[in-house]
């Protein structure tokens, strides 16, 4: 029964189309492409043109053994494309390996990605494989690419060309056979006018290119991405009590431009299905960063409560929900940022820093 009204509470948001209907009468049809593809990462979500066309690409593109270059904004699910990609490889039954470029100290890096020797620095006890030899025969996904120091671009470069390497403080050179695919949230072709990323290499990573859309640019996907989170929630919370989302919340969440795109979403629905008294989601359930402009500033005649508001409250709310987007919206360039809200680039960062806001 819940399933149901959650259903019908999202084709009403899809303009009343037909292609959701209640799965659970025997025979009934499910959410149309809803689950584009399983993978070992987790499921794409979708029935976007858009998203449609990226995973037939992506299809098509596994086949062969070509370094891939995927690239999204933060939270667009980079690595669910990732894992797609290596699934429908080759070398699906070999590891899928992943480094991430920017969460690991720099002095440690080059370990990490290449391995090291006993003795090779203070500290290095024993010899230690590096994830370049534990995805032999395997895929090695590079995460956030665009972190990587300068100093490693270069060997990493020798190893897409040469599919060779050497662990540090090793003067062995070691053969390997993998598949590197990397991503980032950053703009590669920037940073190699800025002189960050070395345009040899972006060359080298950039033989398949797969840009996922942010999902303001897919509203598509938000019905069946909403339905998913929300179903699964419900089980893994236990809220059987919870039967389905207002109209006006729903088309709410389809006004949010999501900043933070499908991990925004998921984690607004989690937080929503959690605290929500239910039985059904209304527009005070969502959070105030989601209610945004269309609760508090829609109108200029917005009538003020009986009881008052807190308008320094609202007012800070309103304006760290607009940085965030220009934050999100410019993969973090406090310049741009700062041009988009019409404001100096040290007061921008003054503002970031108060708020504690990530870029």
């Amino acid at each position: 029964m819940a399933r149901r009204l959650l259903y019908a509470s999202v084709r009403r948001l899809m303009g009343g189309e037909d292609t959701m209907r209640d799965p659970d009468h025997d025979g009934a049809e499910k959410p149309q492409r809803s689950t584009l593809r399983p993978t070992s990462r987790g499921k794409i979500i979708g029935r976007s043109p858009e998203l449609v066309a990226l995973v037939a690409q992506v299809d098509r593109a596994a086949k062969v053994a070509c370094t891939v270059l995927v690239t999204g904004e933060s939270g667009t699910g980079k690595e669910m494309i990732v894992a797609a990609i290596h699934d429908a490889s080759k070398r699906a039954n070999g590891p899928l390996v992943t480094l991430n470029c920017g969460a690991i100290p720099e002095a440690l890096l080059e370990s990490e990605l290449f391995g090291h020797a006993k003795g090779a620095f203070t500290g290095a006890h024993a010899t230690r494989q590096g994830r370049v030899a534990c995805a032999e025969g395997g895929t090695l996904f590079l995460d956030e690419i665009g972190d990587l120091p300068l100093g490693l671009q270069v060997k990493l470069l020798r190893l897409l060309q040469q599919r060779e390497y050497s662990p540090v403080g090793d003067s062995r050179t070691v053969r390997c056979d993998i598949r590197v695919v990397a991503a980032t949230h950053r703009d590669l072709r920037a940073e190699v006018r800025a002189g960050t990323f070395r345009e040899d290499l972006y060359y080298r990573l950039d033989v398949v290119h797969f840009r996922i859309p942010p999902l303001r640019e897919r509203v598509a996907d938000l019905p069946v991405l909403v339905a998913h989170f929300f179903l699964r929630q419900c089980v893994e919370i236990g809220r059987s009590d919870l039967t389905a989302i207002s109209a006006e919340a729903l088309a709410m969440l389809a006004s949010h431009s999501w900043p933070g795109n499908v991990r925004e979403l998921e984690n607004v629905i989690e937080r929503v299905v959690l605290l929500a008294p239910g039985p059904t989601v209304e527009v005070r359930d969502l959070p105030r960063s989601v209610r945004g402009l269309s609760e508090n500033m829609a109108s200029q005649n917005v009538d003020l409560p009986c009881a008052g508001i807190d308008l320094k409250a609202v007012l800070d709310d309103y304006e760290t929900n607009l940085i965030r987007q220009a934050l999100a919206r410019t993969q973090g360039n406090k310049n741009r940022a700062a041009q988009l809200l019409r404001l100096n680039r040290t007061t921008l960062v003054e503002m970031v820093k108060r708020k504690r806001l990530t870029a």
